[in-house]
């Protein structure tokens, strides 16, 4: 049996998605790099927000047209936890779905489905974990040491999942539930096996990476994870955090990052705004909270590339709060960013809040802080013009590789452009030749 996996959304799901795909190879199935050419399709679905949705259901429909007789369609991943019943009726071809929590059970529930080929859809539940509570399936699912199919030379690990800040933007919480962490042995055994593929570079993700240890017991057990991530994990090379919040980042994490050479000197902290009134409606930490987080970061880390992103058009959202937010976007110079219109989203508190904001001024906002932004950028990268930098080259062909430097997160930032086949998966010194908004041109330091 072959199977073909479709995977959308975060990096979070990416990591998901290499632990379906090993669990599947060890239970018999080859993946397949067409739809064509597999008896299972598997979508690994986004719910965050309903562009989000509306791609998932777009392709589950695509994949469900193109289906032939003997085809099993499956729709896993967050947009099931959430939405699974609607899910069935607006796509009729899937034949099975599978939440983000229970994902662990994906090889038994194929082989029931398959027993049961487009059979009894509505009552998978009752069989297809062979009486093993969900509670404990989902327990599990985040808790144990998990088999990982490396994809590349950089893999995500997640080490929690859920999320128990109250943010009124957000329907995560609705989704993956409360805050649960990876047992710091699993988190150690996955990046071994991750390491020991050929992985050269591991980036931590969760809900809310510096909320790790929290349901645990360990208000500050990030950096003793990072630690041990350093000394006991040979041959990493890089070590990439992302998803952090900016009022759970303690001066023992920002000394523990700055200390140990494998950590890259970058951080993913998602601001979401820089207005007092607006982080208030958002239930955000204040600005002052930020800016002494930030200045904490750059005294430790003089050259810390920060990545951030922000939302345009929250609801009561003023004139006076919008320019608040270019102003600090002036004031910060941030490296990476990515700006966002508010999505109103069923079931959170900003969804029934007065004082929506048009369509039309949230697209004008956001085109304006991005041109803001790519300026920002620009400078940023010119001042690498000269330098000598490592790239993780990730792709070669046509006389060019395709690599990353430490300020370049994997999917969602920039590029190093190298004018020179090298070899993927590994390392190489080059020169920054040319800078543009988001990439870098460069040629082999001598």
């Amino acid at each position: 049996m072959k199977y073909y996996l479709l995977t959308l959304g975060c990096a979070k799901n990416v990591a998901d998605s290499d632990g379906i795909g090993a669990l599947l190879d060890r239970a018999g199935y080859s993946a397949s790099s067409t739809s064509d050419g597999a008896d299972v399709l598997i979508v690994n679905t986004c719910g965050f927000l309903q562009a989000s949705r509306q791609e998932s259901v777009a392709a589950l429909r695509d994949l469900g047209a193109q289906k032939r007789d003997g085809q099993l369609l499956v729709a896993a991943g967050c947009l099931i936890s959430r939405y699974g019943e609607s899910v069935q009726r607006e796509v009729p071809q899937v034949d099975g779905v599978i939440d983000a929590g229970r994902w662990l059970a994906m090889p038994r529930f194929l082989q029931y489905l398959e027993s049961r080929e487009r059979a009894r859809k509505n009552d998978w539940l009752a069989d297809a974990y062979a009486g093993l509570p969900l509670e404990q399936l989902a327990a599990r699912s985040i808790v144990e040491p998990l088999p990982r199919a490396a994809q590349g030379p950089s893999a995500f690990l997640k080490i929690a999942d859920g999320c128990d800040r109250p943010c009124t933007f957000c329907i995560i919480p609705a989704i993956k539930g409360a805050h649960r962490s990876k047992a710091p042995d699993a988190v150690i055994a996955e990046a071994r096996d991750l390491v020991a593929q050929g992985v050269q570079e591991i980036v931590l993700v969760a809900q809310d990476t510096t909320a790790y240890g929290w349901d645990l017991n360990q208000r500050d057990a990030l950096a003793p994870l990072i630690e041990r991530l350093c000394t006991e994990v040979d041959g990493l090379r890089w070590l990439r955090l992302m998803y952090t919040y900016p009022g759970h980042i303690t001066s023992k994490l920002i000394q523990t990052l700055a200390r140990f050479p494998q950590c890259v000197h970058y951080i993913d902290v998602p601001l979401q705004h820089a207005h007092p009134e607006t982080l208030k409606r958002m239930k955000r930490p204040n600005i002052v909270v930020t800016r002494q987080m930030l200045n904490a970061l750059r005294a430790a880390m003089p050259d810390l590339a920060i990545r951030t992103t922000f939302i345009v058009g929250f609801p009561g959202e003023t004139d006076e709060e919008y320019q608040a937010l270019g102003e600090f976007l002036e004031e910060q110079q941030f490296d990476r960013v990515g700006i966002f219109e508010f999505s109103k989203e069923e079931g959170t508190p900003a969804a029934l809040f007065e004082d929506q904001v048009s369509h039309k001024i949230k697209a004008r906002r956001r085109k304006e802080a991005m041109a803001l932004q790519q300026k920002i950028s620009l400078a940023k990268n010119a001042r690498f013009i000269g330098e000598e930098v490592d790239v993780l080259v990730e792709g070669t062909g046509d006389g060019v590789s395709i690599g990353r430097s430490y300020r370049d997160a994997p999917e969602v930032d920039g590029v190093v452009i190298v004018q020179k086949e090298l070899p993927v998966g590994h390392f190489a010194q080059v020169k920054i030749t040319q800078a543009m908004e988001y990439d870098l041109l460069a040629e082999p330091a001598t």
